[in-house]
C-alpha cells in the first residue's frame, strides 16, 4: 500500500473515526490499568461492597450498646448514606455476634423502622479466599487489548474493504429460533429431585433463642475501691426473681488505690439455698497457686481475657458474664498483675 492510498484512507472518516475511538479506548485502558492505576483513599463506608458495609455497620452496633455514645449511631448510620436501610436489613437477617437488643436499641437511636428480626442461616454460602493485589491485571490488560485490535480490524473491513465490493445488498441478518416451553421447563419427576412443602423445609429450623430476662453492663476502673455493683433480676411481670453483680475479691501490694487482682461475678436465685460465685482473675494472680487456691473457696477461679464468656446456673436462673474490655495496670506491681480497667456484660435467662 503506497502513500497515496494510505492517505485517501485517512481521509475517509468512515475508517478513521472507528479506527481513532478504538485505538483512544486502547490508549486509555493501558494508561488507566497499566501505568497511572487509579487508587482510592479516605472512602465512606457508603463506598464499600455489601458485606463490607455490614460488617462495618455491626461493628458500629456493638460499639454503641458497648459505650451507650449515641454519637457513634448517628455517624455511622449518616455515613451508609441511601445504603443505611439496605444494610441494616442485612445485619437484621445475619446478626451474627449481635444481640437482637442491641440491634434493637441501634434502630431506636437512629431513628429506622422497626421490625421482627428474623436471622437466616445460609447453608451455601462459601467464604472466598483473599487474594493479595500486586498490581494490574497484565493478562486481562492485555486480553482487552487484543479485543479491540480485532474490533478495529473489523471496522475496516466493513467500512472500507466490504463497502467498495458491496454491490448495495445488505448482510442477512439471523433469523431468531425459537425455543419450544416443554424442552426449557424442569421435569422434577424424571430427575429424582422432589420439592418439600413450605412446613417441610423449615420444620428443621431450631427456634430463636428466648430473650434475657435483664441485661446489664458493669465497669470497674483502678481507684474505684469501694466498687461492687449489684443489679436486681425482674420478671417482664414485675416478679422479683433474683440479684447478681460483680465486686471486689482480692488485691494486691499496698497503698492507694487498691491494685485489684481478682473480682467475683455472683448470682442469687430467690429460688435457691445457694449463691453462686465465680472469680476473674488476673494473669498473675491465676498463675499464683497458693493466691489461687485461696480464692478457690469463694468460687471457681477463671482467668481473665478479653471476650471470655462465664456461666453461672441456679435453679431457675442462667447467667452469662462476658469481658467485653479489659487493661492492665503498670507501676511498680509485677505485669498483668492487676485491673486498670474491666468491663462486664451480664446477661440473665430463665432456666
Amino acid at each position: 500500500m503506497n502513500s497515496e492510498k494510505i492517505q485517501a484512507l485517512l481521509k475517509n472518516f468512515k475508517v478513521t473515526i472507528p479506527v481513532g475511538v478504538v485505538l483512544g479506548l486502547i490508549l486509555g485502558l493501558v494508561i488507566g490499568w497499566g501505568i497511572w492505576p487509579v487508587q482510592w483513599t479516605d472512602l465512606a463506608p457508603y463506598h464499600l461492597r455489601p458485606d463490607l458495609r455490614q460488617d462495618y455497620l455491626r461493628m458500629s452496633i456493638y460499639t454503641f450498646s458497648s459505650t451507650g455514645d449515641a454519637e457513634i449511631a448517628t455517624k455511622a448510620w449518616s455515613e451508609l448514606e441511601d445504603t443505611a436501610d439496605e444494610t441494616l436489613e442485612a445485619v437484621r437477617n445475619n446478626p451474627q455476634y449481635l444481640k437482637p437488643e442491641q440491634i434493637t436499641s441501634f434502630m431506636a437511636i437512629v431513628g429506622a423502622e422497626s421490625a421482627e428480626i428474623t436471622p437466616t442461616v445460609d447453608l451455601t454460602t462459601e467464604i472466598p479466599e483473599e487474594t493479595e493485589r500486586k498490581g494490574p491485571n497484565w493478562l486481562l490488560l492485555g486480553g482487552l487489548c487484543l479485543g479491540m485490535l480485532i474490533a478495529a480490524a473489523g471496522a475496516v473491513y466493513f467500512f472500507l474493504i466490504r463497502g467498495k465490493s458491496s454491490d448495495g445488498a445488505k448482510p442477512e441478518t439471523l433469523e431468531s429460533r425459537e425455543y419450544s416451553q416443554d424442552r426449557d421447563e424442569f421435569n422434577a419427576e424424571d430427575s429424582g429431585f422432589t420439592v418439600g412443602t413450605q412446613e417441610e423445609i423449615e420444620a428443621p429450623l431450631q427456634e430463636e433463642p428466648s430473650m434475657p430476662v435483664a441485661q446489664f453492663m458493669t465497669t470497674y476502673m483502678v481507684g474505684d475501691d469501694l466498687y461492687d455493683d449489684s443489679f436486681s433480676i425482674d420478671a417482664p411481670t414485675g416478679e422479683f426473681l433474683g440479684e447478681c453483680g460483680v465486686g471486689i475479691s482480692e488485691t494486691v501490694g499496698v497503698g492507694e488505690p487498691k491494685r485489684v487482682a481478682a473480682l467475683e461475678v455472683w448470682l442469687f436465685d430467690k429460688n435457691d439455698i445457694q449463691t453462686v460465685t465465680k472469680v476473674v482473675m488476673s494473669q498473675h494472680a491465676f498463675e499464683n497457686e497458693k493466691l489461687r487456691m485461696r480464692l478457690e473457696s469463694k468460687g471457681e477461679p477463671i482467668l481473665a481475657e478479653t471476650g471470655k464468656q462465664i456461666l453461672l446456673e441456679t435453679a431457675t436462673l442462667q447467667l452469662e458474664a462476658r469481658i467485653v474490655d479489659m487493661e492492665y495496670g503498670e507501676g511498680a506491681a509485677p505485669d498483668q498483675s492487676y485491673f486498670q480497667r474491666l468491663t462486664f456484660e451480664l446477661a440473665v435467662w430463665p432456666k
